[in-house]
């Protein structure tokens, strides 16, 4: 495994002192037992008062919730809106928004595709997802990278607060299951009750697990500053 390369956190919302450690791991599988996966990985590196994230990507990989899109046949409406969808959307491939129609309807899907057609007009971006919510949220669209998972549409974790405890409980650290990209967002899916979630998102902003085939799936954020941990909840720091 390559040495850790560190990443200072930058944001005016968090006070200094924040650190993102990226650690390599060998390529995640289904069946993997993850948390003896990320508790090798974290070894000698994270300690207390650490938060350990690990990508959802990985989580629901572990769990075998994808599928390949080969096994997906998509409809007229869903290459409609893949013909019109932003590239770097989360999803924007046929295989993957025939999944959203799927379980949201194609009545849902098209209103909500005309609604954002209607935003742009007025500069109003990002319609198609919030109308959608959680019927987009569970997927992720295949991405082209990182064999033998580069035309695999990823489903989200199973019970992510589940997998967080576990986590905690065996290398006694606080963690998270994130949800982060290059285009400055990210979302905690599940998380150990000692972690300030909020914090945690503006952390991870910049996405130090990476989009691309770093193979990092896991993150160990560290505060080095002075004063209260911000990573920490209210009554565990």
């Amino acid at each position: 495994m390559s040495s850790p390369k560190s990443l200072l956190v930058r944001d005016d919302r968090l006070p200094a002192g924040l650190i993102a450690i990226p650690l390599r791991t060998r390529l995640v599988r289904p069946g993997d037992d993850l948390v003896a996966l990320t508790e090798e990985a974290v070894c000698g590196i994270a300690r207390a008062g650490d938060v350990v994230a690990v990508a959802e990507s990985a989580v629901a990989i572990a769990q075998g919730e994808f599928l390949a899109a080969e096994h997906v046949r998509p409809s007229r409406l869903a290459y409609a809106i893949a013909r019109r969808a932003d590239p770097m959307a989360t999803i924007s491939q046929p295989e993957s928004i025939q999944l959203v129609i799927d379980r949201a309807g194609a009545w849902k899907v098209g209103t909500a595709t005309l609604l954002q057609a209607v935003g742009r007009v007025f500069g109003r971006r990002g319609l198609f997802y919030e109308i959608m919510g959680e019927a987009v949220a569970a997927f992720d669209g295949y991405t082209g990278t990182m064999p033998p998972y580069e035309r695999a549409i990823v489903f989200a974790p199973r019970d992510p607060d589940g997998f967080s405890i576990a986590l905690r409980e065996r290398i006694g650290i606080e963690s998270a299951v994130v949800d982060a990209n290059d285009l400055r967002r990210a979302k905690v899916l599940g998380a150990s009750p000692g972690v300030a979630r909020a914090a945690l998102e503006r952390a991870l902003l910049e996405n130090p697990h990476g989009n691309s085939d770093e193979q990092t799936p896991i993150v160990v954020v560290k505060w080095r500053g002075d004063g209260r941990n911000p990573l920490l909840a209210e009554g565990h720091g």
